[in-house]
């Protein structure tokens, strides 16, 4: 059976990490399920864990007034869900949904955030990497916030 640190050494996203950084995180991580529908992670909630799916699905999600949940982007086997651990208040950002049975390794970000601080090549390489994942969100909300006004345009301005 593979080790926690086998399989990220397996993930591209962890590929310029040295063993030993693969073995300190390796030591926060736990296995962790999510039935469909369940929330992995809720807007303005702590966010204690960032997750690696195994195998599942899962939805990262906004929330708009008369529309209700939007999806912004759907995860699978091999994606990295949350980056909000690393960086205060330590909140989730958006609600991430289980879509099916969603097998996770879950890293416990008060521990990784501890071997950051022990470890400074580890922490600007995760920094570095978590950032990617950031900016790849903040262009999907951008889309989708796009689509949300295209489809209903603010009033006009003209009447300031």
């Amino acid at each position: 059976m593979k080790g926690f640190e086998d399989f990220l050494r397996e993930l591209s996203f962890f590929d310029d990490l040295r063993p030993e950084h693969l073995g300190f995180m390796a030591s926060c991580c736990k296995n962790q399920v999510f039935e469909p529908g369940e929330l992995i992670g809720q807007e303005g909630e702590d966010a204690d864990y960032f997750y690696v799916i195994r195998e599942g699905k899962a939805a990262v999600q906004i929330f708009a007034p008369n529309k209700g949940a939007i999806t912004l982007e759907t995860l699978s086997d091999g994606d990295i869900i949350g980056w909000s651990w690393l960086f205060p208040p330590y909140k989730w950002n958006f609600d991430i949904k289980a879509i099916k049975k969603t097998r996770t390794i879950a890293m416990d970000g008060k521990c990784l955030r501890q071997k950051c601080e022990d470890n400074h090549e580890l922490g600007y390489l995760l920094m570095k990497k978590f950032s990617k994942i950031m900016i790849h969100r903040l262009k999907a909300t951008r889309l989708q916030v796009l689509d949300i006004y295209a489809a209903n345009p603010p009033a006009s301005h003209a009447a300031y």
